[in-house]
């Protein structure tokens, strides 16, 4: 299987800090830490999926931490 062609099925699929990629659809089972993320198509309709669904490119262990930073920063500013 080549990546590049057209024909080639594919799933998009995604991890636990909701980063996406797609894999190729005849391999048996995901990479370790990999899930379906409900989208099979060529290389472009996954590729568009992704571009559509991935809007934030942090890790989603980065977005918690900056909004905990925020809340605690906002409640600081509360106080004064």
């Amino acid at each position: 299987m080549s990546w590049d062609d057209a024909n080639a099925r594919f799933k998009v699929v995604i991890n636990h800090e909701e980063q996406y990629s797609i894999w190729p659809s005849y391999k048996a089972g995901l990479p370790g830490g990999w899930r379906e993320a409900g989208k099979e198509g060529n290389k472009e309709e996954c590729l568009a999926y992704i571009d559509t669904h991935w809007v934030d490119m942090r890790p989603l262990s980065l977005r918690k931490a900056m909004e905990e930073q925020g809340r605690a920063a906002g409640s600081g500013n509360l106080s004064s």
